[in-house]
């Protein structure tokens, strides 16, 4: 859920941090006090498309910060990571616009693009209201609503599956149908190129082992040479220094008796003298085994250079013919059932039949689920000042299906300006869409994901008993998720777990927005405000008092 927003320099706020709630929070002030403010802000972190008109009269730069608590996301946490994002439980989002125009984001302290902070949102907030942040209005999102509220979200995958695996067997037989000319051609030079590798027969390991013994073959005299001439100089030679060693050691071990001081030295000596020996007895055991063979050099030598020529032939690194031989032979083995046409087009059969089963079963689940949902809402608008009004989720079908099933998704409204039912985008007002979305929020909310949603003004146009009803929906839906509502109702705000109050002043030739967490009190007096009068009296304070429970 949302945690804080720090705001600076943006439109009339110049410095405010705000620590949210849970529950359902209001927002209230004054008509002009700035009250959509915050949510513009919001809307600003979450990658909003913004001007330069945002910023503070006078400021350089406008810059937004939002925490979120991201512990019950999973999901997020996973592209988060998958992004190379610190995914912790704790998510920061930030961003600075300057007077250019210029914008900047970050996610968790690192440089992010708008496209990777919207897509962060997602999870995150809903914004409902007369705001372009509104997911219901989005195809993808009411197809997405559907099926996780029907609980067939892994069935939409598996046909999401299915199409994919009939598409790339469908492309598959069209290109070995359309290029069979071309295909022989391919499959005929790799059979020789992977006979020439094969006929080679050469591994990764024998590269480096070949180049070890070329080396130590190549160099044979010289390493003979040079283990005679150590040999002769520590230990066969005349005046070697192993004897010389030995003869210091002893007469060292002999002294110390008379000098206890020695006895540290002539260890050491000593100590010298067996790793001495022991040098001596390696080199002679190398010796040995150092082998002058001219016809073994000379063997390796021409297994070097048919190993380079391969390389060379097809241009690539000595090491590398392994892995291309193997890529080789995968290919090879594609255009062979590339070849057979009567497979593939049993194969692009199969895959049909097997996503024309899964996307049927999807249908019927999803019309079945429409039904439900389409009653639900519509009996929830009916308590909206949406009288008459119908809900209805359209299954449009899809010639030949796609990813997604055999029809799209399409919320619907009817009765509200005619008895047809049309498209939600194209009937409903922005008021009306609120209190639509509200009723959908409170029928999904326990499968829905977003943890925090904030209505701006759903209450327009209503009053009176609706707007009592309004208040306990979004009192409802708090208990299931995060709910802020910016609104003018008393019968609303009343309902709220927490309040703020929203105020414009003027300091000097600026004129400020500033907001203020009510207490008990403060509430009262907030609330006797919005039920109107000039004058707050006795009479409206109580008005209030019974409206928020206390009296």
């Amino acid at each position: 859920m949302l945690q804080r927003l720090n705001i600076r320099d943006f439109v009339l706020v110049d410095r405010l941090e705000l620590d949210f709630q849970g529950g359902f929070g209001a927002l209230t002030g004054e008509t002009g006090a700035g009250k959509s403010i915050l949510v513009d802000a919001l809307a600003f972190v979450l990658g909003e498309r913004a001007d330069s008109g945002l910023l503070r009269a006078g400021a350089e730069k406008t810059e937004v910060g939002a925490e979120f608590d991201i512990r019950a996301l999973a999901e997020l946490k996973s592209w988060l990571a998958e992004n190379d994002f610190a995914a912790d439980d704790d998510l920061l989002l930030r961003r600075i616009l300057d007077a250019g125009g210029r914008s900047r984001a970050y996610i968790n302290g690192s440089a992010a693009t708008l496209q990777q902070l919207r897509q962060a949102a997602e999870w995150l907030v809903d914004i409902h209201g007369q705001h372009a942040h509104q997911s219901l209005l989005r195809g993808e999102a009411q197809r997405q609503l559907l099926d996780a509220h029907a609980g067939h979200a892994d069935l939409a995958r598996s046909v999401g599956e299915a199409w994919r695996t009939w598409r790339d067997a469908r492309d598959s037989l069209e290109a070995a149908a359309e290029g069979g000319e071309a295909l022989a051609r391919e499959r005929e030079q790799l059979e020789w190129q992977v006979r020439e590798l094969e006929t080679l027969a050469f591994s990764a390991d024998e590269w480096e082992s070949l180049n070890q013994e070329h080396k130590r073959l190549a160099h044979a005299a010289s390493l003979l040479e040079g283990a005679q001439f150590s040999l002769g100089l520590l230990a066969e030679g005349e005046g070697a220094c192993e004897a010389q060693v030995r003869a210091v050691a002893s007469r060292l071990d002999g002294l110390a008796e008379y000098d206890p001081a020695l006895s540290e030295v002539a260890q050491l000596v000593q100590s010298a003298e067996a790793e001495l020996a022991e040098a001596v007895s390696a080199l002679r055991r190398y010796a040995d085994r150092v082998d002058l063979d001219p016809a073994r050099l000379a063997e390796v030598e021409r297994r070097l250079e048919a190993v380079m020529g391969c390389a060379r032939k097809f241009r690539a690194l000595p090491e590398e013919l392994p892995e291309l031989l193997s890529r080789w032979q995968q290919r090879l083995a594609e255009l062979g059932e590339a070849g057979d046409l009567a497979a593939l087009q049993a194969r692009v059969d199969a895959a049909r039949q097997q996503y024309d089963k899964d996307a049927a079963k999807l249908s019927k689940a999803r019309a079945k689920a429409a039904k439900a949902l389409g009653d639900e809402v519509s009996q929830g608008m009916q308590e909206l000042a949406l009288g008459g009004g119908r809900f209805e989720i359209a299954l449009v079908p899809v010639a030949g299906g796609n990813a997604h099933g055999l029809e799209s998704i399409e919320f619907r409204i009817g009765g509200l300006a005619g008895s047809e039912a049309r498209s939600l985008a194209k009937v409903a007002s922005g008021g009306e869409l609120s209190r639509i979305s509200l009723a959908i929020q409170v029928v999904t909310s326990r499968q829905a994901s977003v943890p925090t949603l904030i209505f701006d003004e759903v209450d327009v146009g209503i009053g009176g008993g609706v707007a009592e009803v309004v208040g306990r929906l979004l009192h409802r839906l708090g208990r299931e998720r995060q709910v802020l509502c910016v609104t003018h109702l008393p019968q609303v705000a009343a309902r709220a777990d927490w309040q703020w109050q929203v105020a414009k002043s003027k300091e000097g030739a600026a004129i400020k927005s500033r907001v203020t967490p009510l207490d008990a009190a403060g509430r009262v007096e907030e609330i006797a405000r919005m039920l109107g009068g000039v004058e707050i009296t006795a009479t409206t304070r109580q008005h209030a008092k019974e409206l928020l429970g206390q009296g």
